[in-house]
C-alpha cells in the first residue's frame, strides 16, 4: 500500500432530522467526527468537500455503519428528552491544541440542564483571561450537541453566539430546561 492510500481514512455521513433542522453526521472508524447544521444540499456538500480534503478520500453515504446508527439513536433520543448524555466514541481529529482542550473540559465538565460562562471555561483549562479565545473555540467545534459549545454563555447572562444560530442555541437551552421554551 502506497502513503497515500495509508493516509486515507472512510468517513461514512448520514443527515438525520431533527428538532433544530437536518443534521450531517460524519464518522471515521474512530468515531463521531462531524456534526453539521442547517445540512441542506449546498452545506452538506461544502462538508463533504472539506472531509474529503482531510481524509484523502470521499466520504460516503451509510446511516447503517456502526458509528452513525448509535450516534442517531442517541441524538433522536436527546431531542424526544430521553437522554442527557452522549456516550459515543468521539474522533477529535479535526480540531487540536487549545481548541481541542477547551472542548474536551466542555464535554465532560458541563453537564445537561447547565451553563458555564466563556472566561469560566477559560480559568478550568488554565487561561483565565481566555474568554475570547474560548469562543473562538466554540466557534471551531466540529461537535456541536454532542460537544455541547450550546452551554456556553456571557458572565452577563447574554447567551453569546453560536455557529448554528441564535435560534438554534436558545432551542437547545430551552430543551435542556437552561431557558423557557419560546413562546413563538
Amino acid at each position: 500500500m502506497d502513503s497515500e492510500r495509508q493516509d486515507e481514512q472512510r468517513v461514512v455521513w448520514a443527515v438525520v432530522g431533527s428538532d433544530i433542522g437536518p443534521l450531517m453526521l460524519a464518522a471515521t472508524r474512530d468515531g463521531l467526527v462531524n456534526v453539521v447544521f442547517h445540512a441542506t444540499d449546498a452545506v452538506r456538500d461544502r462538508a463533504l468537500e472539506r472531509l474529503a480534503s482531510r481524509f484523502g478520500a470521499a466520504p460516503v453515504e451509510d446511516p447503517d455503519a456502526p458509528p452513525l446508527t448509535e450516534a442517531i439513536r442517541q441524538l433522536r433520543a436527546y431531542f424526544a428528552g430521553e437522554r442527557h448524555d452522549f456516550d459515543l466514541p468521539l474522533d477529535w481529529s479535526l480540531i487540536s491544541g487549545f481548541n481541542r482542550q477547551v472542548l474536551r473540559e466542555l464535554a465532560s465538565g458541563v453537564p445537561y440542564g447547565t451553563v458555564v460562562g466563556y472566561g469560566d471555561l477559560a480559568g478550568r483549562v488554565g487561561q483565565p483571561g481566555g474568554a475570547q479565545a474560548v469562543g473562538a473555540a466554540m466557534g471551531a467545534n466540529p461537535l456541536p450537541v454532542v460537544v455541547p459549545c450550546h452551554r456556553v454563555v456571557e458572565r452577563d447572562g447574554g447567551i453569546g453566539g453560536f455557529g448554528g444560530g441564535l435560534e438554534t442555541k436558545r432551542k437547545l437551552l430551552a430543551l435542556e430546561g437552561v431557558l423557557p421554551e419560546p413562546l413563538f
